[in-house]
């Protein structure tokens, strides 16, 4: 399938941060401090409820199968729940994760052999909404001022990030999202990640908050 690259002068909305809810921001800080993420993301405390899959994986890119197996190796070591062992495929090396509070995290290099030793550096991190309709989602942020970087047809849109944020917005259909984590699709209640946005404050086609930045 060919790749689409879309371009747009709108910039009405971007992400400006993400936000894990969780029961104790306490512990989540101490976990996140020790994985090594805790500048990308912050912390609230939330009492909402929900069960399953919430719908949505942050993933780190990293240079080299040593780095993967460190980030995987600090979450587990600081409580973090193993959900698909580190190993190769067609695409490269990773592993997925799940920290204490629920968040799904992916670690993953496209390399298949370390070029150097292992670091503690993350070359991007992209936070994937499950989403039913990729396309129809994907219309509606950029009727909102998202610019499309990458579009591969109805399976897969990624957003050029905003100047404030150092996390991607991207699109994945939910139920192969879920497959790829291994985990089962079901899932109700909260998402427990609220988006900081650069404009308004709106609620997605997806029930994912926006909130207006601070």
């Amino acid at each position: 399938m060919d790749m689409a690259t879309t371009t747009s002068t709108a910039a009405h909305t971007s992400l400006a941060s993400v936000t894990l809810e969780v029961a104790d921001p306490e512990a989540a800080r101490r976990f996140y401090g020790a994985f090594g993420v805790d500048t990308y993301i912050r912390l609230r405390a939330s009492e909402a409820h929900s069960t399953g899959f919430r719908g949505f994986t942050l993933a780190l890119t990293v240079s080299g199968p040593a780095t993967v197996d460190g980030f995987v190796a600090a979450a587990v070591d600081a409580g973090a729940a193993v959900l698909k062992p580190a190993t190769k495929s067609l695409w490269g090396y990773g592993g997925v994760v799940q920290a204490p509070d629920g968040t799904i995290w992916k670690i993953a290099t496209s390399a298949k052999k370390d070029t150097g030793p292992a670091t503690r550096e993350i070359d991007e991190v992209v936070l994937l909404l499950g989403v039913e309709d990729v396309k129809a989602t994907k219309q509606f942020y950029v009727g909102r001022g998202l610019t499309v970087a990458k579009s591969f047809g109805g399976k897969y849109t990624e957003f050029a990030p905003g100047q404030s944020s150092p996390v991607k917005l991207a699109l994945y259909k939910r139920r192969a999202l879920a497959k790829d984590l291994s985990v089962p699709a079901d899932g109700t209640g909260s998402h427990h990640i609220v988006l900081g946005s650069t404009a308004d404050t709106f609620t997605d086609p997806d029930g994912f908050t926006w909130e207006a930045a601070a």
